[in-house]
């Protein structure tokens, strides 16, 4: 299986709502004792086993709006299915702290759902939607809200998101994404 988080490299993107899905990752990595550090498919990957569950962990180098650029080249090498591949990343319609786990949906405006739609085919493929909340009113730029970083309270929330985030991923990995959905929507 395949568990991609969602985000931009570089410091500057560091610990911003856009890089949610960076951080389960290396929460996840971080659980399972590897680093994700080894450069391959235009990604910083690790492999690993959760649950009895061979894993190929993936933050994507090639910026958001290109994920699934790397994450189509991963999927061709192993030989797996859109339903094989987890994806973690922000929602701006869920409050922060919030998931949301879902089998299949559109990308809602998100760039990085839409460039891995686009190369998958496919809108059927797993994902764990971490709320990063809306932006504060109507005419904040998107772009900038989702670079911004989190406030100390936020940053509380974000937290408990995120270990809901990789307790949900052990749980659809030992059971299924059933009983996932059940315990965390």
């Amino acid at each position: 299986m395949l568990i991609v988080g969602l985000g931009n490299i570089g410091k500057e993107y560091d610990n911003t709502r856009h890089n949610v899905g960076f951080m389960a990752i290396d929460e996840l990595a971080r659980r399972q004792n590897v680093a994700v550090s080894r450069l391959k498919y235009r990604a910083k990957t690790a492999q690993t086993t959760i649950k009895d569950t061979r894993i190929f962990l993936m933050k994507p180098t090639t910026y958001m709006n290109l994920s699934g650029e790397s994450i189509i080249e991963a999927m061709q090498y192993y030989k797996l299915n859109p339903d094989q591949v987890l994806v973690i990343t922000d929602d701006t319609s869920l409050p922060v702290g919030s998931i949301r786990i879902r089998r299949k949906g559109s990308a809602g405006g998100h760039n990085g759902l839409k460039s891995i739609i686009k190369h998958l085919a496919t809108e059927a493929f797993p994902r764990i939607k971490i709320g990063v909340g809306d932006k504060p009113h109507p005419d904040y730029d998107m772009a900038k809200w989702v670079l911004s970083r989190f406030s100390p309270q936020e940053s509380k929330q974000l937290n408990d998101a995120i270990t809901n985030t990789c307790d949900a991923v052990e749980l659809m990995l030992a059971e299924h994404i059933d009983a996932a959905m059940a315990k965390y929507n």
